[in-house]
């Protein structure tokens, strides 16, 4: 799995052999289309199935993505300081290799279930349904209210996965350039929640923050756009505030907006 990645056109297909930009197209025939489907079906059969399994021990599952250098982990961190003694979370740590970011997160009162993509060639893009799925044994979900995924590290892949979710959310850094929902519109449509982090970097960049929620908008509509500084704290509690309203199964996407 992982190999292929589908399209809303279906007129192309990508495949990433390691770390490197090395992107194949092929031009859609019917036996290709054929291929992508089962390998899509397939993958959204084991998202069904994971959703089962936190469904049914009460759990709400978060897929959080971003570009690599965003703060995603520094905003786990955050999170787990200020909602692991209220909820019990486990966290899958997606990564292509080491444990680093999973020992960042460590000491912090969560379960991590650490998941690397690395297959020898340089590993996966992102995490899919069966990956997750392998990761969920290193959690005891009878026991979790909320389990977060971190995704891999980029802005094109992950989002064209069903892992199992209740949402997805993702991490936008304004040092990342106000373009990138125009550029990457696939990521910023797929989700509920987008925390635009590192804002106490503004007056050094000399960003347009009113810019960087507009172009959001253009994609996303509906999203939530919470504003935040992962390193300060700013706007960190209207992002606590989403994610106690989405465990407690009160938090339609959306509900909070800039």
């Amino acid at each position: 799995m992982g190999k292929f990645h589908r399209h809303d056109d279906a007129t192309t297909a990508h495949t990433h052999e390691g770390d490197h930009a090395d992107h194949r197209h092929y031009d859609t025939g019917d036996q290709r289309e054929e291929v992508l489907e089962e390998i899509f079906a397939e993958n959204d059969v084991r998202a069904n199935f994971n959703r089962a399994a936190f469904d049914s021990n009460g759990i709400r599952a978060l897929n959080l993505m971003s570009a690599p250098g965003s703060g995603k982990t520094t905003v786990l961190q955050a999170t787990l300081d200020e909602l692991a003694g209220e909820f019990a979370i486990g966290v899958i740590e997606g990564d292509i290799a080491t444990d680093l970011d999973a020992v960042k997160l460590s000491g912090r009162g969560a379960q991590v279930s650490l998941l690397n993509t690395s297959n020898g060639f340089g590993g996966e893009c992102h995490l899919d349904a069966p990956m997750v799925n392998r990761a969920l044994p290193g959690l005891d979900l009878p026991s979790l209210d909320l389990v977060v995924i971190e995704n891999v590290g980029n802005l094109v892949c992950p989002a064209e996965f069903d892992v199992g979710e209740h949402a997805k959310a993702m991490v936008y850094s304004v040092t990342e350039g106000e373009d990138k929902p125009l550029k990457y519109p696939v990521m910023f449509r797929s989700v509920d929640v987008v925390l635009l982090n590192k804002i106490d970097l503004v007056p050094y960049l000399d960003a347009d923050v009113d810019a960087y929620i507009a172009h959001v908008r253009e994609v996303n509509p509906t999203a939530a756009i919470l504003p935040v500084s992962a390193r300060t704290g700013t706007g960190m509690a209207a992002w606590f505030g989403w994610l106690r309203r989405f465990v407690q199964g009160s938090s339609a996407p959306g509900a909070v907006s800039h």
